[in-house]
């Protein structure tokens, strides 16, 4: 008898339910929201599961590591996609979820969540941490500008060490300014820092990975696009074509077809939204500022002349994620003219 395993995961209390072929529940029960917890249940509860499943949530990626590593047959499954079977259900409680989450890997009809890789996952916390960072030196910046001049102090251009230092002369003879805005200036500069040692560590990233050093050879690709699209792709074989890798980051129109009606809207804007964003912008800078031909600049300035500047930008964007894919499974450089 073939028996699954739905796993409703919370912070503390992980809800179990498994069912046989037939969908009839065979054991229900609860247990520590930790893998250690979860596999010593699982191992006298259901020693033989053809598969477990949970859904996506903040602790799906450490369970299923820990529980993969184990040599379970566990998967995890998109919280979207599960909602759907929840719903059906009139009450829903942690023990129906479980049930329902159960069915649904007992039916089959799931498309499970690709896990990256922990090092993909460090490299997004340090991109993420960036990230963060550049938004609270920005914030700093302004307010203090903004503070200023409410006390009639009115900035020059300046930026980094200028910045710092036309902050100080100006407060120097208001011991108030001075204190408050020098300690605003003292965070900036804190985070200023944090910034540039963020900045050395993704550069030590990319200049050590053979892959990015590839990728960085595509116009308009940096160091920070370089490493967050290989973060987001982490296994590119899993593709099977490389322009699936475009409606993976977001980067293909909607579609609304019912009947007579067939309409196409703008990008789905699904997926991972850093790598979307940073594909944009190398678009931009390729349509914009490089000054080499080729052939995604030619093809990207004929898109605008007829459909606008952004949209093009939008379909170089998504022809730099198909070609890098490429050259990633091909471990090739970038061909500005290709046969």
């Amino acid at each position: 008898m073939k028996t699954y395993v739905g796993l409703d995961v919370s912070q503390k209390v992980t809800v179990i339910c498994v069912v046989d072929d037939a969908g009839e529940v065979t054991w229900e029960g609860t247990c520590e929201s930790n893998p250690a917890s979860i596999l010593t249940t699982l191992t006298r509860r259901a020693p033989k599961s053809d598969l477990i499943a949970f859904e996506t949530g903040p602790l799906a990626v450490w369970h299923w590591h820990a529980l993969k590593n184990a040599g379970l047959p566990v998967v995890c499954l998109h919280a979207r996609h599960v909602h759907a079977a929840i719903a059906l259900q009139v009450n829903k409680t942690d023990r129906n979820d479980a049930f329902a989450i159960a069915q649904v890997a007992r039916s089959g009809w799931f498309r499970p969540v690709e896990m990256k890789s922990y090092d993909a996952h460090r490299i997004r916390l340090l991109l993420t941490a960036r990230t963060r960072v550049v938004s609270m030196r920005t914030t700093l910046y302004s307010q203090i500008r903004g503070v200023l001049k409410t006390f009639g102090i009115v900035l020059p251009p300046g930026r980094g060490a200028a910045f710092e230092r036309l902050v100080r002369e100006a407060t120097s003879q208001d011991d108030y300014l001075e204190s408050v805005v020098g300690s605003l200036l003292d965070i900036w500069c804190r985070v200023s820092d944090d910034l540039r040692r963020y900045n050395r560590d993704l550069e030590r990233l990319a200049r050590a990975s053979d892959i990015c050093r590839n990728l960085m050879t595509t116009p308009g690709i940096g160091t920070l696009t370089a490493l967050a699209y290989m973060s987001a792709i982490d296994d590119p074989s899993r593709f099977r074509r490389s322009e699936d890798v475009g409606a993976y980051l977001g980067l293909t129109p909607r579609r609304y077809q019912s009947g007579e009606v067939d309409r196409s809207g703008g990008i789905s804007k699904c997926g991972d939204r850093m790598t979307r964003s940073l594909l944009f912008e190398a678009a931009h800078i390729l349509l914009t500022r490089s000054k080499e031909d080729n052939y995604l600049k030619d093809r990207g300035r004929g898109l605008a002349r007829r459909i606008g500047p952004k949209k093009a930008k939008i379909a170089v964007a998504r022809k730099l994620a198909v070609v890098m894919h490429r050259m990633w499974m091909n471990e090739v450089l970038f061909n500005p003219s290709p046969a």
